[in-house]
């Protein structure tokens, strides 16, 4: 017998998705005030379950003894775009549901039309378009030039006619964009609202289990620059990937913050250009090309993204304040930067108390890893004393509260990296008498302390 559905009113925070039964100023959930909007949910049944996230599991199935699972390879098909590719763990996998995030103009839109032209040329796909019109989207893709004979759009918002569609024509590929302005017809909120949103995404997660069907959902981004909806989308989608970007750079980065089918902090470099997104091979390359023209307060830094090593530059600025010292980060954390200001004062005796200093990470990038701290004291001091670093050196290292440089992990991917590209010398931690031994044009100087990378600095010069 059916069961009859019911409706009851709550409010919910349309930022962390936590419900309440009457309305407050601030969020039980996340403390954020003014967030509680009312909507109506069903309740009772199990609509209501799904609703609110949940999955209704059968109890049928006893347990299983781990050694006895069978595992199998994960299929995957290829994006046609390498650095997607890389980033996903090697290509899209079969039912799996990928959420793409990012600000609005990097180029999702653009990212997913030539995933599905290139993916439309073996298997089928559909281009679910609930934001721009047929005519949009056919006007970008001719004007990125793809292939389009075999893809197909639907213009559509409600998710029962694409469950629908997606029923009596089976796809392979599926994209939706976006997730916010769906709406089901079992709630009675507006479309974008938390409950929408997360009822939409569980039912595409539904749909894409039981039929083997890749998703991609497009979503949009908070002026914090989250990924909008509730925080349970997240965590109902199989991978997480986000679009980042410098405002007028044509470099975009793509970095996979969640991945079941693949290593996590995984990034893929493009270059945006009038033809579309074009995959970036050597991105290393491309950074140091713009190191070459830089001066004082610019140093190279090795790093390490996922599972690939990059050379960035990092860029320094160090200037009399005219008022209250600013500490102006993009691409750092602001208060990292503090306290390494604070260990340059305490150990080497570089006063900054009077001075500005803004730092920057070139090409869009967010540097997270401590490995970063060395590259920034060395670009403080170099701006500081309007002392040019030498242009094939290259360095990386974390910074203690004592003033030491501590080893971090990879090195060796580091210097190898350096080492390939041409870097003559590279400052760090480590042991210096094996990595040495491994490197054929980069010279390797290992130091303890902020002091002494300072004097191996100076006897480059």
């Amino acid at each position: 017998m059916k069961e009859k559905l019911s409706f009851k009113t709550g409010f919910v925070c349309r930022d962390c998705g936590a419900t309440s039964a009457k309305w407050q100023g601030q969020c039980p959930g996340c403390s954020a005030w003014n967030t509680l909007e009312e909507t109506r949910l069903p309740s009772g049944t199990a609509q209501s379950v799904k609703a609110r996230g949940g999955v209704i599991r059968s109890s049928s199935v006893g347990r299983t003894p781990l050694a006895a699972v069978s595992v199998e390879a994960t299929r995957r098909w290829s994006s046609g775009l390498n650095e997607l590719d890389r980033v996903l763990g090697g290509g899209l996998v079969p039912g799996a549901v990928i959420l793409v995030g990012g600000d609005p103009g990097i180029g999702k839109s653009t990212l997913m039309l030539q995933v599905l032209s290139a993916i439309s040329q073996g298997r089928s796909a559909l281009y679910v378009s609930g934001e721009e019109s047929a005519a949009q989207v056919a006007q970008r893709a001719g004007r990125l030039g793809l292939p389009l004979d075999a893809l197909h759009l639907l213009g559509e918002t409600s998710l029962e006619a694409i469950l629908d569609d997606v029923a009596r024509h089976p796809v392979d590929v599926l994209v939706v964009d976006s997730i916010q302005t769906l709406y089901t017809e079992s709630l009675g909120s507006a479309p974008g609202s938390v409950v929408q949103v997360r009822e939409c995404a569980a039912s595409l997660v539904r749909a894409a289990k039981a039929s083997a069907m890749a998703v991609i959902i497009v979503g949009h981004v908070t002026k914090e620059g989250a990924i909008a909806g509730p925080r349970v989308l997240e965590h109902l989608v199989d991978t997480v990937v986000y679009f980042e970007g410098e405002p007028g750079s044509s470099i975009r980065v793509l970095r996979a913050l969640k991945n079941r089918f693949g290593p996590t902090n995984e990034i893929g470099v493009f270059a945006m250009g009038e033809t579309g997104l074009r995959p970036v091979p050597n991105p290393s390359a491309l950074f140091m090309a713009q190191h070459d023209r830089a001066g004082a307060g610019a140093v190279l830094f090795a790093a390490i993204e996922g599972s690939r090593p990059l050379l960035i530059q990092v860029q320094a600025l160090v200037d009399r304040s005219a008022g209250t010292p600013r500490r102006v980060c993009t691409g750092f954390d602001s208060q990292r930067l503090a306290m390494l200001l604070a260990v340059m004062n305490r150990h080497i005796g570089l006063e900054l108390g009077g001075y500005d200093v803004f730092v920057n990470v070139v090409g869009g990038l967010r540097v997270t890893e401590p490995a970063a701290d060395l590259a920034i004291v060395l670009a403080v001091w170099s701006s500081l004393t309007m002392r040019s670093l030498p242009q094939g050196l290259a360095t990386f290292g974390e910074v203690g509260l004592g003033g030491e440089v501590r080893p971090v992990v990879g090195g060796m991917l580091r210097l190898g990296e350096a080492d390939k590209l041409g870097v003559t010398h590279v400052i760090g931690a480590g042991s210096g008498a094996r990595a040495q031994s491994q490197l054929q044009r980069t010279q390797y100087a290992v130091v303890r302390t902020v002091g002494e990378a300072l004097d191996a600095v100076k006897a480059l010069a």
